[in-house]
């Protein structure tokens, strides 16, 4: 076996260094948040565009209201209020192909436009036709609650459009759209976890790791929900109103 090897970080007893940079002398308070990320993640410093789009991307995904991932947070912190991080660790795993993951099959579907030797339009259409005639729901389009269209992704594309990407990923985003449209015989939004997959694309993040970019931002917003349930509980109303809505039904 071949000896394994790290180029993330490491230490002396004087410094610590991460990605062949000074932590003390060259990052703290030198990067933001959001350029470590991308420094740690790709092992590049970012462009001002790169740092935009993650940006963007970040802010997005923080907040979704009530949902699953939050209310297990709540309901864990509730049984759990000595383990903050045993409560947001439950929400994260709620991160996955329903909720807030999706970016993955986008992307997934985007790469494979743009490799496609017959051409990214033909590949859409075949793309959107494989999944129609699955009887699948189609990753990064649709919503069960913003119709038409979902505000955020006009916005996260109009950021990147202003960030001056290349703008492959976001083509063949529209070309799938246009497809997805025909074979579904009605429009189907672009969603947030859509233009995510293509922002994240335009930039360099492999569609293996965008999941990720959500859980590092999910956990950020479970953390606000879990301030909340400190000072505004709701864990016991949502338990009791279970309780109470859910008969029994055995013998």
């Amino acid at each position: 076996m071949a000896q394994p090897i790290t180029k993330i970080a490491y230490h002396t007893a004087e410094a610590i260094y991460v990605r062949g940079a000074s932590l003390v002398d060259e990052l703290i308070g030198q990067l933001t948040f959001t350029e470590m990320m991308y420094f740690q993640l790709m092992g590049a410093r970012p462009t001002p565009a790169q740092t935009r789009i993650l940006d963007a991307v970040l802010v997005t995904l923080m907040e979704h209201g009530i949902t699953p991932s939050s209310i297990v947070s709540r309901l864990i912190y509730d049984s759990c209020p000595e383990g903050v991080q045993a409560a947001i660790a439950a929400g994260l795993l709620g991160v996955g192909s329903t909720f807030i993951g999706t970016m993955e099959g986008c992307a997934a579907n985007l790469e494979e436009m743009l490799g496609a030797p017959e051409g990214e339009a033909a590949r859409a259409k075949a793309i959107a036709q494989r999944v129609r005639a699955a009887k699948q729901p189609i990753p990064g389009f649709g919503h069960p609650h913003h119709k038409p269209d979902d505000p955020r992704s006009p916005r996260l594309l109009a950021v990147a459009g202003e960030a001056g990407v290349p703008g492959r990923h976001i083509r063949a985003l529209r070309l799938l759209a246009k497809e997805v449209d025909a074979a579904w015989g009605r429009h189907l939004t672009i969603n947030a976890t859509g233009a995510v997959a293509a922002l994240l694309g335009e930039i360099g993040i492999p569609a293996a790791v965008m999941r990720g970019i959500a859980v590092v931002s999910r956990a950020a917003g479970l953390v606000g929900h879990i301030r909340e349930e400190q000072v505004e509980p709701s864990a016991r109303f949502i338990w009791s109103t279970v309780s109470e809505k859910i008969p029994y039904a055995g013998g």
